[in-house]
């Protein structure tokens, strides 16, 4: 599917490591940000370790003793309660609210031998306080226990007891507890050391753990995301390369069909456009090539053939004229009559292959100056009628050509001596029309005399989506005939 040096694993093995630098930069931008705050909070947590966080629990817990021994007062003068269950309705008033008590600590009511009656969380029936209660004397300490050490305080409740007309003294019907988690796991936060919060997984493991786990997701899908977005555009280039790999090998007609408007798209149409022109240039060359291999044959025809005929025409019109017999002087006029057509057959040729200027003449001047070329080197009158058609460049060749080859066939081969040609346009094609008034010849045997003449007009004609036609017969002259599209306007 893909290799390891292919752009697909290359763009994919890209998009993960960007995604991780991107993870690891933010990363690094909270823990600069967090660590400083995380040792100034593990110095407050210190700070609050020892003396001074037990005194903050004892200060709440006589607090709290005060608190409910004036309530346990209030009933106690309205009802002729035991100490246990006043202290049970002294604990109900006082956590009867959802909101009683400090976030983090946990407080208990518990009679004078240690039974807990009531507190911030429902008691089991039958527990007990965790420390001893020892008199019920107020005093606070640090449970050693490292699985949950915690600070912890005692204060006693009290409440006065009416006997007769006279009061006694306050009596002790129970203790408050308190216990906060121990000052190392908590940071102080406000006036009240009470309102502390759990920093366990506040730490440096909290800042890190959410960005490895968004590294954790980011990496296969950063990868997935690499090989699906980069599947059509690999598939876009191995295409162009197959195009380019084709035209290395020789194949100018290999095209790739332009996919977008993107940079991949500009750079198939880019191709596309290079291969036309370097496919136009090629034709070019070879129309060049073709053309001066023309100029040197008619060249040396020219210079030698023709001069060499020239001169037999000359001989055998000189032993015409010294000959008394009259057979050999018909032979000799039949000599100097095949040397004269042979002749002319060859300025002919020599006319066929001779290069006409299109480009720079236009169609129309380049059909009028190659009949005045056949009018004055072989003597045949020739009429036009032509006009200004619209036609593509490989059309006006291709007209150029077949007329050439026309004007050719009916000078060598039907010794025509009035030729008209005709160039109009009509309904959205162009017709050329090339009559002769010749010796004519017979269609189904044109291969005979012809050649391949007849052969490449048709091709000519057919190849740019027209008709091509040829009439004649013995001795009442040809005509050619095609029609091609005209280009629109």
């Amino acid at each position: 599917m893909f290799s390891r040096s292919g752009l697909r694993f290359r763009m994919a093995v890209s998009y993960v490591a960007l995604s991780t630098v991107v993870v690891l930069a933010v990363e690094a931008v909270l823990l600069a940000i967090f660590v400083p705050r995380l040792r100034s909070a593990d110095r407050k947590v210190k700070f609050v370790v020892g003396q001074s966080a037990t005194d903050a629990v004892m200060q709440r817990a006589e607090t709290e003793g005060a608190t409910l021994s004036a309530a346990a007062e209030r009933l106690a003068g309205r009802s002729r309660l035991g100490d246990r269950k006043l202290l049970v309705m002294v604990a109900r008033q006082r956590f009867a609210s959802s909101r009683a008590g400090v976030a983090g600590e946990t407080e208990l009511v518990a009679t004078p031998g240690g039974e807990v009656v009531g507190g911030s969380a429902s008691p089991r029936p039958g527990s007990t306080l965790p420390v001893s209660i020892a008199g019920a004397t107020p005093r606070s300490g640090t449970t050693k226990d490292p699985h949950r050490p915690v600070d912890w305080a005692i204060a006693p409740i009290t409440a006065y007891r009416p006997d007769g007309s006279q009061h006694v003294g306050a009596q002790v019907i129970g203790v408050v507890y308190l216990q906060r988690p121990l000052s190392g796991t908590v940071v102080k936060s406000g006036r009240d050391p009470a309102a502390a919060v759990d920093t366990t997984f506040g730490g440096v493991g909290g800042v890190l753990l959410p960005g490895l786990i968004i590294l954790g997701l980011l990496v296969p899908m950063g990868a997935l995301f690499g090989l699906l977005s980069t599947g059509r555009l690999i598939q876009r280039i191995r295409r162009l390369v197959a195009g380019i790999t084709s035209m290395a090998d020789g194949d100018l007609s290999a095209r790739i069909p332009v996919s977008g408007g993107d940079e991949v798209g500009r750079l198939e149409d880019g191709f596309n456009r290079m291969a036309e022109r370097l496919a136009a240039a090629v034709r070019a060359e070879r129309a060049a090539a073709r053309q001066a291999e023309r100029t040197r044959i008619a060249r040396e025809l020219h210079d030698s053939v023709s001069q060499d005929l020239f001169s037999v025409n000359l001989l055998a019109g000189g032993l015409r004229e010294a000959i008394a017999d009259g057979e050999l002087r018909c032979q000799a006029e039949s000599l100097e009559r095949t040397v004269g057509r042979t002749m002319r057959e060859m300025r002919a040729m020599l006319l066929e292959l001779r290069p006409i200027d299109l480009e720079d003449a236009g169609l129309v001047p380049a059909l009028e100056q190659l009949c005045r070329a056949y009018e004055a080197r072989l003597g045949v009158r020739v009429t036009t009628d032509v006009g200004p058609v619209r036609l593509r460049p490989e059309a006006e060749h291709a007209v150029l050509r077949l007329v050439q080859e026309a004007l050719g066939n009916a000078t060598r081969h039907g010794d025509a001596e009035t030729i008209e040609l005709s160039l109009t346009g009509d309904g959205g094609r162009v017709e050329v029309v090339v009559r002769d008034d010749g010796r004519g010849f017979d269609p189904a045997r044109a291969g005979e005399r012809h050649g391949m003449g007849l052969g490449l007009m048709r091709d000519r004609v057919t190849e740019l989506g027209g008709t091509f036609q040829v009439v004649s017969a013995p001795g009442q002259g040809t005509v050619v005939r095609a029609r091609i599209p005209e280009v629109a306007a």
